[in-house]
């Protein structure tokens, strides 16, 4: 009997570093620092959700600031959106694999530590 599990992933790029004036205009967001979170419907054996999680740093670029948008203006889903642009899709799906296998080995570990007791 096969067990589906799904993961839900979830980016959180809320923390950034600003230059507090460029190019005319104030808090230009050049880094992000970005962690993505995976929970899995599976529970572990305490009835909690199986979790892991990946950090880092992505820098925006600041060359072209035409289509600026105020600091106050911007919602987290423009954030999370330039920082899976600036890191490209095929580092965005490694990123989140990546936390989605650790999950998977915590569930199904491929190895264990045993104590022969005798």
């Amino acid at each position: 009997k096969s067990i589906i599990m799904a993961i839900t992933i979830n980016w959180d790029c809320k923390t950034v570093e600003c230059y507090s004036s460029m190019g005319g205009h104030t808090d230009v967001i050049y880094q992000v620092h970005w962690r993505v979170t995976g929970t899995s419907d599976t529970l572990d054996p305490d009835g909690d959700a199986y979790m892991d999680s990946s950090i880092g740093i992505e820098t925006l670029d600041t060359s072209d600031l035409s289509s600026f948008t105020a600091f106050s203006d911007l919602t987290h889903s423009d954030i999370v959106s330039w920082t899976k642009a600036s890191m490209g899709s095929s580092q965005v799906t490694a990123t989140e694999t990546e936390v989605q296998s650790k999950i998977d080995e915590q569930i199904n570990p491929l190895s264990k530590t045993l104590t022969v007791n005798n």
